[in-house]
């Protein structure tokens, strides 16, 4: 389905860090990567940069891993990251957030404006050019993106040009979910009931527009989206309502339903990955000629 209306411990860190600033190298020598550590909400975080080897001015792109608030790492978004690295080309800023239950809201969408602020003040030391600055991820990391956009225009500090979510969780009241049997879906609604549950504690923080964006009146400002779904994901009811909505609030919005694709699988679907490629190409191109 296509809408275009424009032509497991979360307690221990999953990853490790070379001393900040060092370049971790390909040895292909096509990518340079590069982990730095800066100061989060609650705690420091991680950070992984990649960019074409002595490439220069390129566009931002800030990645956000999966795994349900609760799971997932930047090691695992390593297929995603490097992709848009060599085919947008952009510089990478692949976000290790911190993970619920011992970091509740808000401590990541927190930890995703600090990685941005961050992205601002030291991009271009990189290689990035800081107008362009686009958000992605996937599942969880993909509510992030989008929360990160809400932030970033409510507080005024960071232009976001573009978001794509992939399969991304929107829906604390699980009210919108789609049937996991017929779907066969490879997520399931306990399973996100699980994640809800750590990542937001109290009963309240369940409606806050920073957690449940599919609830959200204020929805104009945000920056033009892409939502890309899996047929056999029970997410992709409330993702492709989400999409609606926006349209609604008048954002240029883009939602692509990949089929025969699980959840799981959408996070490094190349078909769902080249159609990010050429959406942010298309956003990054047309904020250039203004």
């Amino acid at each position: 389905m296509r809408i275009a209306p424009f032509d497991m411990d979360p307690f221990k860190p999953p990853y490790s860090f070379v001393p900040p600033g060092v370049a971790r190298v390909d040895d292909d020598r096509s990518l340079d990567i590069t982990d730095v550590t800066i100061e989060g909400h609650a705690q420091e975080i991680g950070l992984r940069l990649y960019r074409q080897a002595g490439k220069s001015a390129l566009p931002v792109l800030m990645y956000f891993h999966g795994g349900g608030y609760v799971r997932g790492s930047i090691d695992e978004a390593d297929f995603a990251a490097r992709y848009f690295a060599e085919h947008l080309p952009a510089l990478v800023v692949s976000v290790g957030y911190s993970l619920a239950p011992k970091f509740p809201f808000p401590a990541a969408p927190e930890d995703a404006h600090r990685a941005a602020l961050w992205v601002q003040t030291r991009g271009r030391a990189f290689g990035g050019n800081t107008k362009h600055i686009g958000v992605a991820g996937h599942d969880a990391g993909g509510q992030l993106a989008n929360c990160l956009a809400f932030i970033a225009r409510d507080r005024g500090d960071v232009r976001i040009s573009a978001q794509a979510l992939f399969g991304p969780m929107l829906d604390p009241s699980l009210t919108r979910l789609g049937d996991e049997a017929r779907l066969g879906s490879d997520i399931t609604a306990k399973e996100c009931a699980a994640c809800y549950r750590a990542y937001l504690p109290k009963a309240s923080q369940r409606m806050h527009p920073y957690a449940a964006p599919l609830e959200s009146m204020r929805l104009a400002g945000l920056p033009a989206t892409l939502i890309a779904t899996a047929q056999n994901d029970v997410l992709h009811v409330e993702a492709e309502k989400y999409a609606s909505n926006l349209i609604d609030a008048g954002v240029l919005t883009q939602v692509v339903r990949f089929p025969s694709v699980s959840h799981a699988e959408l996070a490094d679907h190349p078909a769902a990955l080249q159609e990010a490629v050429r959406f942010f190409q298309w956003r990054f191109d047309a904020r250039a000629h203004r």
